[in-house]
């Protein structure tokens, strides 16, 4: 039966079946698991657990440290800062970040023009569609924080633009994380770019429609999944495997997707990663009929879905690891009642990620932002984040501090 304890209750052996905060708060990759050394608990511990449900067996309703591991029917998980690969840079954060934002402008005036294009009937310039996804794969492979952190980066009025360049750095960093060579990033990278282009076909009342589709509305914006492969498919360069986040970026591994709905025996990695990356920027974007989520409920949601089945569960845990428990512009409020914005996440500790501190313990806004790396403190008791906040209800805007230099 399960049982609530304290955290200075848990003992090995114990089967835990829920905790009193989300998982994304904790070094663990689900709230499942079986204890299995001191060191779990201690982890629980610093990440501020105070409670937890446990599955007891009725018999023994004082389980010890002696309890057979193999008696407790779970999947242990590793805590996620052991699990989590370092990511390599050869270049440091800082010094890559102006070339990332020099890509960055680039990928998002090509992907402008190359709709425009297909609008006019042109053909799409794939020359420099190549060149572009090329200087954002270089910029990965150098340093792989600095360009993904720029996929914050949204525009209302100008979506689908956005939307293309952030799913594109999104993907070409988990495939750089999952071992990628240089040939297949630039494959899924370029496929991620102009995944969305068949939208250039669909009516632009509908494309741009404040509010949520009629059921006949829904099945034409359904269309600008084979009509963007029917254009890719037709550009002189791109072979089959170009197309695959174009056609499966809607599909889902249960089957539920479209417009083929297969299944995950028939979906490609490209397709799996690529309806991962989809959900994630649509659903953190304003748009006219929704409010973005903020970057932490967006991958509570996406954890959700892998567990339901809906996208693949293995690769929304990679995501994680290359976004960050606490992904770039999520805004924190610390133990000390500071409220921050991430900077920089930290893969050798993600629960202790840069900031910049907005504002003071009073609550009073600083007149400049200051850095702050959690994992070097050097002050006691150390700072800590306590909450993720929506920035909107604090009137905070991330994008106002994270493009200035913090004093």
């Amino acid at each position: 039966m399960r049982k609530r304890i304290s955290i200075d209750q848990l003992k090995i052996g114990m089967k835990v079946e829920k905790l009193d905060r989300s998982w994304l708060a904790t070094p663990f990759l689900r709230n499942r698991f079986t204890i299995t050394s001191s060191e779990q608990i201690a982890k629980l511990h610093a990440s501020g657990v105070q409670q937890l449900d446990v599955e007891t067996d009725e018999s023994d309703q004082d389980p010890t440290p002696g309890l057979s591991v193999t008696s407790v029917v779970a999947e242990m998980p590793e805590p996620l800062s052991a699990t989590m690969k370092p990511e390599i840079s050869t270049v440091p954060f800082a010094e890559e970040l102006p070339a990332a934002k020099q890509a960055y402008r680039a990928a998002k005036d090509i992907i402008h023009h190359a709709m425009d294009d297909v609008r006019m009937g042109r053909a799409l310039n794939m020359e420099a569609v190549s060149e572009v996804v090329g200087s954002m794969a270089d910029s990965i492979l150098r340093s792989p924080d600095a360009l993904t952190s720029l996929s914050r980066v949204k525009q209302f009025d100008e979506y689908t633009f956005y939307h293309s360049v952030n799913t594109s750095i999104l993907a070409l960093s988990v495939g750089k994380h999952l071992g990628y060579a240089r040939e297949a990033l630039l494959q899924l990278g370029t496929g991620m770019l102009l995944h969305d282009i068949g939208k250039t076909q669909i009516p632009l009342e509908i494309l741009n429609k404040p509010g949520r589709y009629e059921a006949g509305e829904f099945e034409i914006m359904k269309h600008h999944v084979l009509r963007g492969a029917e254009i890719l498919s037709s550009t002189t360069g791109l072979t089959d495997v170009f197309l695959t986040p174009t056609l499966e970026h809607h599909e889902r591994v249960d089957g539920t997707g479209y417009p083929h709905r297969r299944a995950k025996t028939d979906l490609s990695e490209f397709g799996l990663i690529a309806a991962i990356v989809d959900i994630y920027d649509a659903v953190t974007s304003d748009r006219c009929y929704h409010k973005g989520k903020t970057p932490h409920d967006t991958l509570q949601l996406l954890y959700l879905l892998g567990t339901k089945g809906h996208v693949d569960g293995a690769l929304v845990q990679q995501f994680v690891q290359v976004v960050g428990v606490y992904p770039v512009g999520s805004c924190v409020s610390l133990s000390t009642g500071e409220t921050a914005i991430v900077k920089q996440i930290n893969h050798h500790d993600p629960l202790q990620p840069i900031v910049l501190l907005v504002t003071d313990e009073a609550g009073h806004r600083r007149s400049s932002a200051l850095d702050l790396d959690l994992s070097a403190q050097t002050r006691h008791p150390k700072r800590t984040i306590a909450l993720i906040l929506d920035p909107s209800t604090v009137g905070i805007d991330p994008r106002q501090y994270l493009d200035k230099e913090p004093t």
